[in-house]
């Protein structure tokens, strides 16, 4: 995890003032674009990043009592993504195409393609965009706000509301000094339940020039563990081809075989 350890400096007594109590003045906040501007530029430039047309990462789920998934994501310009996970000897899908997404979840005994519900196609949209919500914000319809500045995990950040165009709300917080996001909050939809979720970020890594974080942890508020997701690797701009991402066609079930007759049927 991603953590500064600011240190207290005491104030310095000037001998030619008489001694008497000193307030701090507290540093006035930056603006929410230059926060963004710090940000981008701790995480390698906006350049670097919109260099990247496409991007691959594996590695694992780590999920209760220790179980682990291997897994596989990838992404592609303009907003395409496919996750991959196996558990169990049984392989889970879910992907998105630029228009439509869709799933196959075999431990629930869905074997064939089906659609993403509207809440799901949301969540997977988001996760499709390659440069991150703070990126040309504006374009893309978000509202940022800077709330404030307050200790998160041991160490201060400030605090980014964003505002999509649906009036859906995260908060990002973005380390004070180092100004990469250390932790999210956001309130999603699943299977028809209202949830706030916190996710925690950290262990970022030079790839590319760009830092991307390596340990992913996301839990329902409130409760003391959730999943982990664990990057080994990752490859820019790897060939990816857009079939990946496309629905497959369901199996189709097999002909029945003409029933033979029994020899004494026969004439």
């Amino acid at each position: 995890m991603l953590r500064t350890r600011l240190t207290i400096l005491a104030a310095l007594t000037l001998l030619a003032i008489p001694a008497r109590a000193q307030e701090a003045t507290p540093s006035p906040l930056p603006t929410v674009d230059e926060v963004i501007a710090k940000y981008l530029e701790a995480v390698g430039g906006r350049d670097k990043l919109k260099a990247i047309q496409s991007m691959k990462m594996t590695g694992k789920m780590v999920m209760g009592q220790g179980m682990e998934a291997p897994f596989t994501l990838e992404m592609k310009r303009p907003k395409q993504v496919r996750m991959d996970f196996t558990f169990q000897g049984m392989t889970a899908s879910s992907a998105f195409d630029g228009e439509k997404g869709w799933r196959v979840m075999p431990f629930q005994g869905r074997t064939e393609p089906e659609p993403l519900s509207a809440d799901e196609i949301k969540q997977i949209k988001e996760q499709a965009d390659i440069d991150g919500p703070l990126v040309d914000y504006k374009d893309k319809g978000n509202t940022v706000e800077l709330v404030g500045k307050e200790s998160v995990e041991g160490a201060d950040a400030y605090q980014v509301k964003i505002t999509d165009k649906d009036g859906d709300v995260r908060n990002m917080y973005i380390h004070a000094e180092v100004f990469l996001p250390i932790k999210e909050t956001m309130k999603r939809t699943l299977h028809g339940n209202e949830m706030e979720l916190e996710t925690s970020v950290g262990e970022y890594k030079d790839v590319g020039g760009l830092k991307f974080a390596h340990s992913i942890e996301t839990k329902a508020k409130g409760m003391p563990t959730g999943q982990a997701m664990v990057i080994e690797k990752i490859e820019l701009n790897a060939p990816v081809d857009a079939s990946r991402f496309q629905m497959p066609e369901a199996k189709k079930p097999e002909a029945a075989k003409p029933e033979e007759k029994k020899p004494e049927e026969k004439k």
